[in-house]
Order: C-alpha cells, then sequence, then structure tokens
C-alpha cells in the first residue's frame, strides 16, 4: 500500500537532497540499479499539464486512487497549457472516425513501427474527446465558477476558393455532433462583426474561452483535497520494466539541468507504481524512448511547431467573437482570440522547429521569444479578414509549442492514447501528440484513461 502522501514528498525531496556523488556510474548498470533507493506508489502521474492535472483529478476524486504527480517545472502548467489560445474549442475540424475503441492484437516490432507511422494504430480521436471534453469543461466551469464564456467563433472564407473546405468543416463537425452549426453569408457575418470582411463564414455557437490558469488551479486544488501529491522540480528521466511491472526513474530538475550530454543520465529514486500515466507533453516520446524494455517502433516521431502571438495595441477591440481563417498546415491559421478581460490577439502562426534532444524538452527549455519582425507575416494574414489593420498595431504577445506527431507538409494526426494492448506493459498509459484541442478535451482524455486502467 501507498505510504501516506506527505511521507512520499518527503522521502522525494530527502532522497534529493542526500545525494552526494552525482558523478555515479550510469543508472543502467544492475549493480548501480540495486543501489538507488526506491519507493512503491499506487497512481503515478507525468507530467502537471492540464491534462496530467485533469487525469490526477480523475482518478482520486472520482476513483479513490492514490496519486502523485511529478513535473520538472517549479510549478504546474508552465508549459503548451499556459501557452496557447485559451479556446473552448466545438469540435469541428477533426475526422469522424475514431479508433479509440478498436483492440489491435499484438504485433511485431516491425509491424508496429509500420502502423505507427502510418498513424492509423491506437488513436483517439479529437474529434470525440473535443466534443465530450467541452461538455464537462463547460459544466465544471460552471459548477466552479471558473471565468469562461462562450462567445462563438466564425470560420471565415475570404475567397471563393476557400468555400468548399468551409462547406466540409460544416459537414464534418454536423458528423462530429457539434450542435447549432451555421452556414452564414458574408453580409450576415459583418452584421455579428462589422470590421470583419468575408464571403462565408461557418458560425459556431458553442466556441468558448476559459481562463486556463484559474482552471488548472481549481483541478490542482481538488485533486490535493483528495489525496494528490504533486512534486515539483522532479523530473523523470526513464525507466525500467521488470517483471512486466514498470520502475520509474527520477531526479531533481537541478541534477540534470547539468548534465554533460554524452554520459547516462543518473537517477536518485526508482518509484514503483501500480499505475502510471505518461501526459509529458513536449517530452512525453523522449521519455517513453528512456523507458527501457519499451518496444522502440511503438514510440512516434517527435515534431514541434512553434507558434507566436501578437496582441493588439492602443485601440479597442475590433471583435467580439472568435475568427478563425481556413485551417493551414501545421495549425489553425493565424486567428483572432479574445481573453476575459476583452483584449485581442492573433496567432498563432507555425513556425517548425528542429534539433531538440531530451533535455531541453525535460526541463521545457524551449525558445519561447517571438520576434518583432514576424509581426511582418502576420499583417497579410490578418488582412484577409480584418483589412482595417493598421500598421504599427501589432505587438509581440508569447509563444508556445505544440507537441506534433507529424512533420511538414504531412497530414494532421490524431491523439495517441497507447495502453496495455499495444506495448504490454500492465498499468502504463503513454499519451502522445496531445496539441491542440488537448485543453478542451482534457477532462475527456481522463475519462479515457482511467477506464483503460481501471478495466
Amino acid at each position: 500500500m501507498m505510504k501516506p502522501r506527505n511521507s512520499i514528498a518527503k522521502s522525494i525531496f530527502q532522497k534529493f537532497k542526500n545525494v552526494s556523488n552525482p558523478r555515479k556510474p550510469p543508472f543502467s548498470s544492475s549493480s548501480i540499479l540495486e543501489s538507488i533507493p526506491r519507493e512503491k506508489v499506487d497512481c503515478l502521474v507525468i507530467g502537471a499539464g492540464i491534462v496530467g492535472i485533469a487525469v490526477a483529478k480523475e482518478l482520486s476524486v472520482n476513483h479513490g486512487r492514490q496519486v502523485l504527480v511529478l513535473d520538472s517545472a517549479p510549478i504546474f502548467g508552465t508549459g503548451t497549457s499556459s501557452r496557447n489560445s485559451e479556446v473552448i474549442h466545438a469540435g469541428i475540424y477533426h475526422p469522424t472516425n475514431s479508433l479509440k475503441h478498436r483492440v489491435f492484437p499484438r504485433q511485431s516490432e516491425d509491424e508496429l513501427k509500420c502502423l505507427v507511422t502510418s498513424a492509423c494504430l491506437h488513436c483517439a480521436s479529437k474529434a470525440s474527446f473535443c466534443v465530450r471534453g467541452k461538455e464537462l469543461l463547460y459544466k465544471y466551469c460552471k459548477d466552479h465558477e471558473i471565468p469562461h464564456k462562450q462567445i462563438g467563433k466564425l470560420i471565415v472564407a475570404t475567397g471563393l476558393s476557400e468555400v468548399p473546405r468551409l462547406s466540409t468543416l460544416m459537414t464534418r463537425g454536423i458528423q462530429n455532433g457539434v450542435e447549432g452549426l451555421r452556414m452564414m453569408e458574408g453580409y450576415e457575418a459583418t452584421t455579428l462583426e462589422p470590421e470583419l470582411q468575408c464571403v462565408k463564414a461557418l458560425w459556431s455557437p458553442s466556441s468558448g474561452i476559459v481562463d486556463s490558469h484559474s482552471l488548472m488551479l481549481s483541478l490542482v486544488g481538488e485533486a490535493e483535497s483528495h489525496g494528490t501529491t504533486f512534486s515539483y522540480n522532479t523530473a523523470v528521466i526513464g525507466g525500467h520494466i521488470e517483471g512486466n511491472q514498470i520502475q520509474i526513474h527520477v531526479s531533481g530538475s537541478n541534477a540534470i539541468a547539468n548534465w554533460n550530454g554524452s554520459s547516462e543520465l543518473d537517477s536518485e529514486l526508482i518509484l514503483i507504481p501500480k499505475l502510471v500515466v505518461n501526459s509529458a507533453g513536449l517530452s512525453a516520446p523522449a521519455i517513453a524512448k528512456r523507458m527501457k524494455g519499451l518496444p522502440d517502433g511503438i514510440i512516434p516521431a517527435s515534431h514541434y511547431a512553434r507558434g507566436c502571438y501578437f496582441t493588439l495595441s492602443n485601440t479597442k477591440s475590433p471583435f467580439k467573437h472568435l475568427i478563425y481563417p481556413i485551417p493551414e498546415v501545421g495549425g489553425l491559421g493565424v486567428h483572432v482570440t479574445l481573453d476575459l478581460n476583452g483584449q485581442v490577439k492573433f496567432g498563432p502562426d507555425v513556425e517548425w522547429i528542429k534539433g531538440i534532444d531530451d533535455i531541453p524538452s525535460f526541463l521545457n527549455m524551449f525558445d519561447y521569444s517571438v520576434r518583432e519582425d514576424r509581426a511582418n507575416q502576420f499583417y497579410p494574414a490578418i488582412r484577409k479578414y480584418y483589412p482595417s489593420l493598421k500598421d504599427g498595431s501589432l505587438e509581440p504577445g508569447y509563444a508556445g509549442i505544440r507537441p506534433k506527431l507529424s512533420g511538414p507538409e504531412e497530414g494532421p494526426t490524431d491523439f495517441v492514447v497507447q495502453g496495455e494492448d499495444i506495448h504490454g506493459i500492465s498499468g502504463l498509459v503513454n499519451l502522445f501528440g496531445i496539441e491542440s484541442p488537448g485543453l478542451t478535451s482534457s477532462m475527456a482524455i481522463a475519462e479515457h484513461v482511467a477506464a483503460k486502467l481501471l478495466k
């Protein structure tokens, strides 16, 4: 049985505090493994982003499990969860077909690699998660007084060539079960938004915005009140399989920040959980690759896309609703988002980044700077639907990184929720490629993960 939560937290910090030899041999040595302190836990969640927090809340509040959440950052939600548009999506964009209820037989590693590459295995539908997650999110926000607003969205076609794609989005949204969708002529859309220019628009009344920090703070509080422990500045650096049971290697974030890049990472503590959820977001694939005994072929390749946002300065907000162009490769296009104070922001764009190794992803050491000259690409994109945008009115806002499973010019991929039926490891679920609409889908993903682990 898991020790009391205070004991576990104290144990983790004490083990890190007492480490006196940072140059010990690689943790892959069996003799060294035997000498590393171990701690048994009930449920371990890797990553304190919105999805990890939602999973912890689901397991502790609704299923009575004792949960330990580890994150390499000094606080929750410092990655993609706090660097996004804070939009509650309706469920329009993603294909209807879902593979999440299909069970695939065990495959050879080569077969698995082929299937993963083609993005047709162990995927869970973004569409179904988004639609269900939207319902759960609106209810949770209402019940817990989380700042949010259902302001609606207009997806716009700015030229006749885009109208067929707009019609496809409407058809897809209806197939996904999104209610209230309506196609508008351009003049109708401008009655809602006089500053808007378009030939047609798809109206989505169930889209909205949410204060993501308040949401995460509430979920953390609920989870903690039901016995969940959050341990920050604590990095998962890998693991190994022993007798079909996964053991997780843990180190203090400060210790791995000074890693020389050539030797293997040192583990300061080994956790032996009954259940593990790898919801580490940007570093989830890298962590999975460092779990010795997990087949390499089932881990999808990582791609990273930076998206920048610019804010509108010194002017009253020209819009009251979300305004989205037709989606582009890698994202939903540079769109209009409003925060709950009415401030307008435009973004994100798509900038593919390469050369990311394990440590930067473990410690979220990405470049989040926004160069002023990127505004030169924003102005023409925004003026397609907002022609009155004045020169010099955009100011750098913030940037986020998307954890992509497909690269430039490759087709979009679905969420990957990977359980024992795929990798053969009891009690382990890997979450890969949880980008947009991850915020909207978070509670639905948590439901699904709990059901997968506790079946």
